[in-house]
């Protein structure tokens, strides 16, 4: 693998670092801030914890236009700027709604983030380690997740404003990552859709010299001809790339991962185990999670996507059935942590090894913007209607029900994967906009 192509897409998965941490890290505080400022269960729910998830909605959505307009790495780095004074600002606010609009303004970084992060790592790859070098964007999510859960059990009663230090700390993360990015080059085939050649070929011949500039050149050139740049996603034309991105983000959703990520500590309460040991399962949850994501990003460039959304589907119905049927006939002890162990695993070889890097490759090159930002906020509306909910769901119907109906949608995944999907391993982006916009 080519080191400089290595080394610029792990800066930019670092984006991915800052999303997972930003993500989880509200976990460990966010029944003492309830507590703190004596929030119903749907204030709570709609302001302390879903401002931020309406943020990333919102940054989802508009995110394509900036990557498209001032090009990718200036994205990244105004992305990089948002966390860090989400971070700041969070940590010193005084009251839930200012404290939300903060977390809003992390949530718009987020949003952003799976939408130019993707999208520049993938147009600088290779085909044939294009997969790889877009999952080290979910690797940095669920690294950012563990780093979350780890400093949250660190920072666990240290003081009365504990929970200041948790939301906190990330901004030095935020600061490093926004500092790294401004290194990192323009990516070369956002440069040809404005037709600045030159700076595409001079791109080029820095990042990867062993590969024939002229040759790429005139492949992405050929790609670029062949639409209409006044195209956009919803014609009749990029109807099948625009269902399957759309499925797939649909689909992750409804797993109930980001809902079961929010209030892990919350769900091994409820399954009986302490505040202390909730913490520390969380912790456990988090490695499960980089370990599996590594396997999956290792295999999804052999096995291809495909091969990992099959494995992922069956393992999520197994496990989701699992931990419902826990709850509803009140299994004791280490039933429940254990079967979310696999449904985590089962998340991280499948649905989060494939989601950025599919749908950073099913629209063409003028429209991978605007394709990556409609996948993110179908992604992320969902994110934030789904975890929203769940204090409200839980009060309600209890866990078992609601586990059991994301094992039932599961089952729907697994049949999107067999008579839908695709499979995109090892063929060119351009290769790859030609033959899905033929369908």
């Amino acid at each position: 693998m080519n080191s400089k192509i290595l080394r610029i897409s792990l800066i930019a998965a670092l984006a991915g670092f800052l999303f997972g941490f930003d993500t989880v890290v509200i976990s460990g505080a966010e029944k003492k801030l309830q507590l703190l400022w004596d929030s119903s269960e749907a204030f709570h729910g709609t302001v302390v914890i879903g401002m931020a998830l309406f943020g990333t909605v919102v940054g989802a959505i508009f995110g394509g236009i900036p990557t498209n307009k001032i090009g990718r790495k200036n994205t990244l780095i105004w992305i990089g700027i948002l966390y860090s004074v989400s971070a700041v600002g969070s940590a010193l606010a005084n009251d839930p709604v200012t404290f939300g609009v903060l977390r809003f303004i992390g949530g718009l970084g987020i949003g952003a983030s799976t939408v130019a992060a993707p999208a520049y790592i993938s147009e600088i790859a290779p085909a044939k380690d294009r997969g790889r070098l877009v999952g080290f964007y979910q690797f940095m999510i669920v690294f950012g997740i563990l780093a979350a859960y780890f400093s949250n059990y660190l920072l666990n009663d240290i003081g009365e404003n504990d929970w200041r230090w948790m939301v906190g700390v990330e901004a030095f993360p935020a600061i490093l990552y926004t500092l790294f990015v401004i290194s990192v080059p323009r990516s070369p085939r956002w440069l040809l859709t404005k037709n600045r050649t030159g700076e595409a070929v001079k791109v080029l011949s820095q990042i990867n010299p062993k590969v024939s500039v002229q040759d790429l050149q005139k492949e992405i050139e050929t790609g670029q001809h062949l639409s209409n740049t006044k195209e956009n996603i919803f014609i009749k034309k990029y109807r099948f790339p625009l269902k399957l991105a759309f499925l797939i983000a649909f689909f992750n959703q409804f797993s109930g991962i980001n809902a079961f990520l929010y209030y892990a500590p919350r769900i091994f309460e409820a399954a009986g185990l302490g505040e202390s040991t909730a913490l520390l399962s969380s912790i456990g949850i988090g490695f499960t999670n980089l370990l599996f994501t590594l396997l999956g990003i290792f295999l999804i460039d052999r096995l291809g996507r495909k091969q990992l959304m099959y494995f992922g589907s069956v393992g999520y119905i197994i496990s989701l059935a699992l931990v419902a049927a826990a709850f509803i006939f009140k299994w004791e002890g280490m039933a429940v942590p254990i079967f979310l162990f696999l449904f985590i695993a089962s998340h991280a070889i499948g649905q989060g090894a494939v989601i950025w890097v599919f749908i950073s490759e099913v629209f063409p090159n003028h429209l991978r913007g605007s394709g990556q930002a409609f996948g993110s906020s179908v992604h992320w509306v969902l994110a934030w209607l789904i975890p929203s909910s769940i204090p409200s769901l839980f009060t309600w119907v209890g866990p078992g029900p609601v586990f059991a109906f994301f094992a039932f949608m599961m089952v729907l995944q697994l049949l999107f994967v067999k008579l839908m999907m695709p499979e995109t391993k090892g063929v060119s982006l351009e290769q790859l906009s030609a033959k899905l916009s033929k369908k």
